[in-house]
């Protein structure tokens, strides 16, 4: 048999192509690349070099539309013993091959040349090509005539003009040639033989048989000749009549040759039609020469030679004409019966052809799978054969199955498909896809022929001599199928890859990778001193909008597309190291080591650092790999480049996800990474990596240290932070501000000291100082300082996380020095510095409990007017006459007409292992005249008391003096449901005014607690302030009634003598009264006491008095006025028997109407007729009572009276001089 056979083969002219003396392969492969191309030469283009010595024998020889077709057979072939039955096998033609510069003696190449023709008897044409001549061989050749052609030294196109006229020559000879043999047969006849007829007997029948079959087998062998002289009509009527002879003298074999040759004849002449008809009548008269094929086999089945051969051979040819029209049943058909004859079959040769043919053809038609099965067949031949041009050939032969058994190396396949995708893909031998449930089931018994193939090419590789293959088939078997072989198995496969990579040069690289399995981790985010920012250069705070998360510039908490959600932005500087962490997998039952791996990245813009890793059996590992970016542009990460077995692998990423993306749907054999015991793992996604100029590097840390610094609650602390630009350009921009949780523990921070330094230069360095305030502890604090188990925590410790952070926006100059001048650059990005304030906060001082105490202190009615003071353009009060700073923490009531004290105490106890001083102060206000100008000779000042010490585990009261304060109008708006101090007496029903009073009323109690201080210090170094807020809140929670709102009615006592008014107690102009009140302190107009009144009331005179009564409601009152004079003892001076004071006037029953926000005045007049000391008490029965009235006095029933009294007013009487 013959490979790469079809119908028409029985046209073409086989030329034997011949290297004559040494070419050098390239020059040998360029002439017969020059050569082939010039196949079919034009029966119109050799008339030229055509002589008709006598009449042709091809009368209808088409010299306008025929051709002469060629078959180089390079280096030759045997002879065939069947190329007298089929003329189409002979070598008619020899060309020989020279390069002149490798054989400079012509005489040598003629010799050479006329050997190597005697090889081929059955030639009738000899030529021999010498190209690239020297002019002493130009000379030379010229002598030799027409059996040396030179081919001189000139370009391509004249070379192969020159080729083609020389083909054309060719051409013509083997025309005229063909004639001469045609013409001979016809007149002398001729004699052809087969091996059968050799092994025919030599009985007289037999001859006489002979005799009678010579002319039909004659006419047979012309046809051939006139086939190949490119006359198809005239073989056709030679084919005819040696049907027709063979019919009746019996030979069937030479029958179906002429029938065989017939159908050539037809399509010939006939090309280029595509006629039904005519295909049909092809398919059928070829079935009948497979038919007369078999028959003479059957005839001839004694003889040792078969014919077998043919009969497969038509039917391949049958198979590759019905290929073209697509009848791929019947093609499969025709090659499975094919496939069946093999086993008649002799010749282990024909086999292989056989089988070559087949896959061929299956691959022809699309089924990939059948090809590739006859493809193993072929292979197993060639393996059959113990030398290593055969293992080569098999090794070749496997590799083109790869592909249909995907096993196919990545070296050879570019684009490497998913897993999934290429098994969901398979087609069956219908070409229809596989259901899932299919794929899955087959699966099981795919992988183990799997397993078959990739070792029948380890073991054809290394039989072959080819470490680099064999190390490729084992990479590939030992990292797909590690589940299906065995320990020993896979330790063996280890030693084969160890073995081929002995052999190998080092620094081989391999397309296919081996172990480990290497999958994509994460890309760790950057630590806070390296995140990065978005720069906005037409924004003075540039940094806004940007909240960056790690080194990822998107965050899925961002605002934008959510298609491009799925895409990621990560930033890298030149110069500066990065790192990504990938896992490693080693799922066999050997101890695997890694000489080097690292990133694989191609864009030449990134220094990889290699490191070494060793893998125990069944073991995983995360590790981080490093490198360092180079110069600015895209960064793409496929995988990691590993060597490992002595070769040089690269891991891409993606085929790991492949592969575990089909373990999760059951595709695949097993996920490696759960085999060695790695956690589930989502995929990562590979983000656009780009990077960007240098960028400054801020690096801080706390000088003295970087642990958390110990404080207590309230404890003032000042902290220095030292900053050093550890980058390569300069800081030119930078901003402070605070993030995280108690920022307000942050009392100041340098920023000046920041701006004047910059720009901060590399290896410059900043030092900031911060000053902290430790905050307040919460109660949740408690049970962490249990759950934490802290050693020494006596109470309460800060939890973490709560510390408040520094944050610094900086960024370097908007273009890079060295970077190239562009019409718009890219503006580098900014960066962001995080720097913690670690603090441990320890519970201090505890607060036990917090009380408002009031006192209360008669004031004098006497001649002496209080002298003005203005106080925030408040009330007046009466300048104190003593330098003792504590007298003006003692102020005349202004809504009681009597002096009042207010005291907070605090009961403090000392949880802590050391002990504290406690300290309170005060700052008072300036006081101001009427024109603005300060009255006192300092401004605000603080006034501090003496000391308190409080030991460890012991406790104390700390006294602290209050302003006292009332509300200037009593308003229903302040008993309004779930009113709250905190909320400033919100509502939504109150108007505006109200919420103004308010308003003015919280910012009153906020003043009032920021002028007050209670200070600590423990030891030298130790201190702070004790949050005293909450403990004035909640005081006066509990009086909210008696101390932030006004009475109703206030009373007032004054002296009218020789009348001239004296200044009412308690009065005071509406316009200048203060109603801003808080819910943390109370404050009022200031009246100081002055203990020694000038000009005392004497006894035994009459003295005229006024009491003056001030509604401080909004609505009228109507009311029934008293008054009562009371001696030392509390009795009833002024009525009874023992009356000691007489009087003039209305005491009691006195009926009045006040109308709102106005006073009344009420004259009488006493007598004294002891001195001593007196008290005068003003009290009222309210008549028709409304709900304010009633809210006030605490009483729902609106028939029960409302009993209003002033506060005492002493008067001291003296006696007569």
């Amino acid at each position: 048999m013959e490979p790469d056979v079809s119908i028409e083969s029985g046209c073409m002219i086989r030329i034997a192509v011949l290297p004559i003396g040494p070419i050098p392969q390239p020059q040998l492969r360029d002439y017969v690349s020059l050569l082939v191309r010039h196949c079919k030469i034009e029966l119109s283009a050799i008339s030229s070099f055509y002589t008709e010595h006598q009449k042709s024998p091809f009368s209808h020889q088409p010299w306008d539309t025929g051709s002469l077709q060629f078959k180089f057979m390079v280096g030759g072939g045997p002879p065939s013993p069947w190329e007298d039955f089929q003329s189409e096998r002979k070598i008619l033609a020899v060309i020989g091959l020279c390069h002149c510069p490798s054989s400079p003696d012509l005489d040598l190449v003629a010799d050479q040349f006329s050997a190597a023709c005697k090889g081929y008897a059955s030639s009738l044409v000899q030529r021999c090509f010498a190209f690239c001549p020297s002019d002493s061989q130009q000379e030379d050749g010229g002598k030799r005539g027409d059996q040396i052609i030179l081919f001189p030294p000139a370009d391509q196109q004249t070379q192969e003009f020159h080729l083609l006229t020389m083909m054309q020559d060719i051409a013509a000879s083997l025309l005229m040639e063909f004639e001469k043999w045609v013409l001979r047969a016809e007149s002398a006849g001729t004699i052809v033989k087969t091996p059968l007829d050799s092994q025919a007997s030599l009985s007289s029948e037999e001859v006489i048989k002979a005799k009678k079959r010579r002319l039909g087998r004659a006419q047979k062998t012309i046809g051939d000749y006139c086939l190949l002289a490119g006359s198809p009509v005239d073989a056709n009527a030679h084919y005819s009549t040696a049907i027709e002879l063979a019919r009746l003298t019996g030979d069937v074999f030479w029958h179906a040759g002429a029938l065989e040759g017939s159908v050539c004849a037809l399509l010939i002449d006939r090309v280029g039609n595509k006629d039904p008809v005519l295909e049909e009548e092809v398919r059928y008269r070829y079935y009948n020469v497979i038919q007369l094929y078999r028959r003479s086999f059957i005839q001839d089945n004694v003889q040792r030679v078969s014919t077998v051969s043919f009969e497969l051979e038509a039917t391949l040819k049958l198979a590759r004409f019905l290929c073209r029209s697509g009848l791929a049943k019947e093609v499969v058909e025709l090659l499975m019966g094919a496939a069946d004859g093999a086993k008649s079959l002799i010749d282990a040769s024909d086999r292989l052809i056989l089988y070559i043919e087949i896959a061929r053809l299956f691959g022809t038609l699309g089924y990939q799978r059948k090809a590739a099965f006859f493809s193993r067949q072929v292979a197993q031949l060639y393996l059959q054969q113990d030398n290593c041009l055969a293992a080569i050939s098999a090794m070749q032969v496997l590799a083109m199955t790869t592909k249909a058994y995907h096993v196919q190396s990545r070296g050879t396949n570019s684009k490497s498909n998913c897993f999934h995708n290429e098994l969901g893909s398979s087609h069956s031998d219908g070409g229809k896809m596989h259901p899932q449930s299919i794929v899955k089931l087959f699966e099981s018994q795919w992988s183990t022929l799997q397993m078959v193939v990739l070792r029948e090419i380890l073991l054809s590789s290394i039989r072959a001599r080819d470490p680099l293959a064999a190390w490729s088939a084992a990479a590939r078997l030992l990292r797909s199928y590690y589940p299906l072989i065995t320990p020993a198995g896979q330790s063996g496969l280890a030693s084969a890859l160890a073995n081929s990579a002995e052999r190998l040069p080092s620094g081989t690289r391999c397309a296919d990778p081996a172990l480990p399995f290497i999958r994509l981790h994460s890309f760790p985010t950057h630590p806070s001193q390296m995140d990065i920012v978005k720069r906005n250069p037409g924004k003075e705070e540039w940094w806004t909008g940007t909240a960056p998360s790690g080194p990822f510039i998107y965050t899925p908490f961002s605002k934008g597309d959510p298609a491009d959600s799925s895409k990621q932005e990560l930033i890298w500087i030149v110069g500066e190291p990065v790192q990504v962490l990938v896992e490693l997998a080693n799922p066999c039952g050997f101890d695997l080591i890694v000489d080097s791996i690292y990133l694989s990245i191609h864009s030449g813009n990134f220094d990889a650092f290699p490191i070494s890793v060793s893998l125990p059996p069944n073991s995983a590992k995360v590790i981080s790999l490093s490198g360092i970016p180079t110069s600015v542009g895209p960064v793409k990460i496929p995988g990691c480049t590993v060597h490992c077995f002595g070769v040089i692998t690269e891991h891409l990423f993606r085929d790991v996800d492949n592969l575990l993306l089909g373990a999760a749907q059951g595709l695949v054999l097993s996920d490696p990474f759960r085999c060695c015991g790695s956690a589930k793992h989502r995929s990562v996604s590979i983000p656009s990596i780009s990077v960007v100029p240098p960028l400054p590097l801020l690096v801080s840390h706390v000088v003295g240290g970087d642990g958390a610094a110990v404080l207590y609650e309230g404890e003032i602390r000042d902290l220095w932070i030292s900053l050093a630009n550890a980058g390569s350009v300069p800081v030119e921009q930078a901003h402070i501000s605070l993030s995280g949780k108690n920022q307000d523990s942050v009392i100041s921070v340098a920023y000046e000291t920041l701006k004047s330094a910059l720009p901060l230069k590399p290896g410059a360095e900043v030092t900031l100082p911060v000053t902290l305030k430790a905050w307040q502890l919460s109660l949740a604090d408690a049970d962490h300082a249990v759950s934490k188990s802290i050693p020494g925590s006596m109470g309460r410790v800060s939890k973490d996380g709560s510390s408040p952070m520094l944050v610094i926006h900086y960024a370097g100059p908007l273009v890079h020095p060295g970077g190239t001048q562009t019409n718009d650059p890219p503006v580098p990005p900014g960066r962001r510095l995080v720097i913690p304030l670690h603090v441990c906060v320890l519970q201090g001082l505890s607060l036990v409990k917090a009380r408002l105490l009031s006192m209360e202190i008669p004031a004098h009615v006497s001649e002496t007017l209080p002298k003005p003071v203005y106080v925030d353009g408040s009330f007046t009060e009466e300048v104190p006459s003593s330098g003792n700073e504590t007298d003006s923490l003692v102020k005349i009531d202004p809504y009681r007409g009597s002096w009042g004290l207010r005291l907070l105490e605090l009961e403090l106890s000392n949880p802590t292992d050391v002990v504290f001083e406690i300290s309170v102060s005060v700052q008072l206000e300036s006081k101001k005249n009427e024109n603005g100008l300060k009255l006192s000779d300092r401004d605000a000042a603080d006034f501090g008391y003496r000391k308190t010490r409080i030991d460890r585990d012991y406790s104390a009261r700390v006294l602290i003096p209050m302003e006292h304060f009332k509300l200037p109008i009593l308003d229903g708006s302040f008993f309004a449901k779930d009113a709250q101090i905190d909320e400033g007496f919100g509502s939504k029903n109150l108007n505006s005014a109200e919420k103004n009073t308010k308003a003015e009323l919280n910012a009153s109690i906020k003043n009032l607690i920021s002028r007050i201080k209670v200070r600590w210090q423990s030891g030298r170094s130790s201190s702070g302030e004790l949050n005293i807020k909450d403990a004035i809140q909640a005081a006066l929670q509990t009086s909210i009634m008696d101390i932030l709102l006004p009475d109703p009615l206030t009373f007032g006592f004054r002296l009218a003598k020789n009348g001239i008014e004296s200044v009412n107690i308690a009065s005071s102009e509406e316009p200048n009264m203060r109603t801003g009140l808080s819910d943390e302190s109370s404050a009022g107009c200031n009246y100081e006491i002055n203990p020694r009144s000038k000009g005392s009331i004497l006894s035994h005179e009459m003295t005229p008095l006024e009491v003056l009564v001030r509604n401080n409601t909004n609505e009228l009152i109507r009311m029934t006025l008293s008054i009562t004079c009371r001696d030392v003892a509390g009795e009833n001076c002024v009525e009874g028997i023992k009356a000691t004071v007489l009087w003039a006037g209305v005491l009691n029953g006195i009926h009045l109407e006040v109308p709102p926000l106005q006073e009344i005045t009420h004259s009488f007049s006493l007598y004294f007729l002891v001195p001593g000391e007196y008290t005068l008490l003003g009290a009222a029965v309210i008549d028709d009572t409304n709900d304010i009235l009633r809210a006030r006095a605490r009483t729902d029933s609106p028939d029960e009276p409302i009993f209003c009294r002033g506060p005492p007013f002493h008067v001291r009487v003296i006696g007569t001089p």
